[in-house]
């Protein structure tokens, strides 16, 4: 009995001052399955920098597992259809599909939307530019596994020496079977699709010039809260021609001595060239405020247009369902990333996804006047009232098991 009251009470002090910071709403979708959050720059500012804080909840706040997608790079897939020609069937013999390969491609492989079948198909391959001549490509191949639980048909991709026939011939071997019904015939054309940028709007930009013996431009870029940046982009109007080099740093409090003094903590370098676009990939920054200094020698400052901020678009990936409503929270700094059995099964969720997004975020804000205004149970006292207890309440019980030890034996 002691022991489980002592673990109540030690939950009850955890969940105190464990909390989260900042929450949102889904918006409900219309129907269920896997589907793709796009996180907003303003859910990342609140999170840590690995989003291993963000939790998903539905309804009766249970926990929703999902998993982390970065969208900065996608293989966009397409199909495109080629045309059959002609379909002829020789009953209880041959089933032959002639199909147009569009003009000047080297082609190697087909792929067949196929009715449903639970058969076993041997086909060989030909080819021809004419339609009547034709030559032998692949021979005695065997297509399988034809039946799907979940759709209506199956595509089947099949290969074959590379060829730059105009029409291919497939003849398929009805002497077992019943003939397959092929829906359609083409190909999938997979590229690399680079994602847009999200941009990111600083707070304000302080700009000030130093002169003898520092001879640079300097700029300090602040936000309301850390915000992860992958990519700047510099437009420059004046001079002409330029070639600067740039460093981004950020200012840190070191101990020395017994003395703190600041120091300026380098992020990355780069060069500023009238001869090139002047946008920067860079490694992830998480910072608040940061500095960019600009040396300039013996010229005159550059005239920057606009400095512009972007980072990569990262998305939540979890599973959920029509009309139901769930929440996300973020800005626990106590939590680790969570551990869902989903994170195997990534492979397995392919394709576009249908995208929903979260509104009205929420933060619990810092400020003095808004303290004031807490709740007792959210003051600093009261946490550090919990802690103390709880520290009184594991020795009590330590010396009490102690104790009970002594007497028996």
């Amino acid at each position: 009995m002691k022991l489980n009251s002592f673990f109540i009470l030690l939950l009850l002090t955890n969940l105190s001052f464990a909390q989260f910071q900042t929450t949102g709403k889904i918006k409900e979708v219309t129907e269920n399955g896997f589907h793709e959050i796009i996180l907003s720059p303003e859910i990342r500012s609140y999170s840590k920098q690995d989003l291993s804080d963000i939790r998903i909840f539905n309804a009766k706040g249970i926990e929703v597992p999902y998993f982390i997608q970065s969208n900065s790079e996608a293989l966009l897939s397409t199909f495109e259809e080629y045309e059959i020609v002609s379909k002829t069937v020789f009953p209880k013999k041959s089933t032959s599909i002639i199909v147009a390969i569009p003009s000047v491609k080297n082609n190697n492989q087909l792929s067949l939307f196929i009715a449903n079948a639970d058969v076993v198909k041997n086909y060989s391959i030909s080819g021809s530019n004419n339609q009547t001549e034709w030559f032998g490509i692949s021979n005695s191949q065997i297509l399988d596994d034809l039946n799907s639980s979940s759709e209506a048909s199956v595509v089947k991709t099949i290969s074959y020496p590379l060829s730059t026939y105009k029409y291919l011939k497939i003849d398929f071997d009805d002497r077992k079977t019943l003939p397959i019904n092929i829906l359609k015939v083409g190909n999938f054309n997979t590229q690399l699709q680079k994602n847009i940028l999200q941009d990111i709007k600083p707070k304000k930009t302080i700009r000030f010039e130093l002169l003898l013996p520092q001879k640079h431009t300097q700029l300090q870029v602040v936000f309301d809260a850390p915000q992860i940046i992958n990519q700047i982009d510099f437009e420059i109007s004046r001079p002409t021609y330029y070639k600067r080099k740039a460093v981004i740093f950020k200012k840190v409090k070191r101990e020395s001595k017994r003395k703190t003094e600041i120091i300026e903590e380098e992020i990355v370098s780069f060069e500023l060239n009238s001869n090139t676009k002047n946008s920067f990939t860079i490694p992830e920054i998480f910072e608040k405020d940061f500095y960019i200094k600009i040396e300039n020698k013996n010229n005159q400052p550059l005239t920057i247009s606009s400095v512009k901020y972007s980072q990569k678009p990262v998305s939540a990936i979890v599973e959920l369902y029509a009309n139901e409503k769930y929440s996300i929270k973020t800005g626990n700094k106590n939590l680790n990333e969570p551990d869902y059995d989903l994170s195997d099964f990534k492979n397995n969720i392919s394709g576009k996804l249908s995208q929903t997004s979260i509104y009205d975020i929420k933060q619990i804000s810092s400020s003095k006047k808004q303290v004031e205004n807490k709740s007792f149970w959210q003051q600093g006292w009261f946490m550090w009232l919990c802690i103390i207890l709880g520290g009184i309440t594991i020795l009590y019980f330590t010396a009490s098991l102690v104790k009970d030890l002594n007497e028996k034996n």
